[in-house]
């Protein structure tokens, strides 16, 4: 297991020294995270939970992937989710918001803008796609679309974002003894695993395939 760790999340950095303060906000911002992906259906199922700080990071969420070979809105959205969990956290609990949540943002911004211009998954741009998988569009000066539509593609997927930001807000509200609980299980254990987990937010109802291996670690993520 502790060899999966580091080929993932990377080395522990034992000799970090984390102020009080920022270490309850990684705590509450991991446990946003964790509770958001618990309680959303289309989220990968969680496996840990740390705030032992790891390569670049100060803690993380470790999820057991699903295969895919396709996504559907309604789990874009909720991944969505799960990337502003601990952006969210911070703001419910602090109400402050920091620079902790800079990848998050990073991805979720990057998620709404391929729903709304490559995946045609959006309403009012309709069933359009700006994806070039031949690469001449590369080599254009301009993008492939006029400003109007540069424009509303802005306009789109900053609506995705707020709608999600929204959405994620409103399940930590819902559950905030549960974040309240795991943030303080976080700064006094520093890491939660699957069993913490369920002791502290219940039994989470999920389909894991059948030849999914939790000590695989070619199918785990961190966020």
């Amino acid at each position: 297991m502790d060899a999966r760790d580091r080929v993932v999340g990377g080395m522990e950095r034992k000799s970090k020294i984390i102020a009080p303060k920022e270490k309850e906000t990684v705590a509450h911002h991991e446990a946003g995270h964790a509770v958001v992906s618990w309680y959303l259906k289309n989220v990968d199922a969680l496996v840990k939970v740390s705030i032992i700080p790891r390569g670049k990071s100060l803690g993380a969420a470790w999820y057991l992937p699903e295969e895919r070979q396709i996504v559907t809105k309604a789990q874009f959205i909720d991944q969505m989710c799960a990337s502003l969990g601990g952006r969210a956290a911070e703001d419910i609990v602090f109400n402050e918001i920091s620079s902790g949540a800079l990848d998050d943002l990073e991805k979720a911004t990057k998620q709404a803008y391929a729903m709304v211009s490559y995946y045609g998954l959006d309403k009012k741009i309709g069933p359009m796609s700006f994806y070039d998988s031949s690469g001449q569009n590369d080599r254009l000066v301009g993008k492939p679309y006029s400003e109007s539509m540069a424009k509303l593609i802005d306009q789109e997927a900053q609506s995705l974002i707020l709608n999600a930001y929204k959405k994620t807000k409103a399940v930590l509200i819902e559950h905030r003894e549960e974040l309240e609980k795991l943030a303080q299980h976080l700064l006094e254990h520093e890491v939660a695993e699957k069993e913490d987990l369920e002791a502290i937010l219940g039994k989470r109802i999920e389909f894991i395939p059948k030849n999914a291996d939790v000590n695989d670690d070619n199918q785990l993520s961190v966020i």
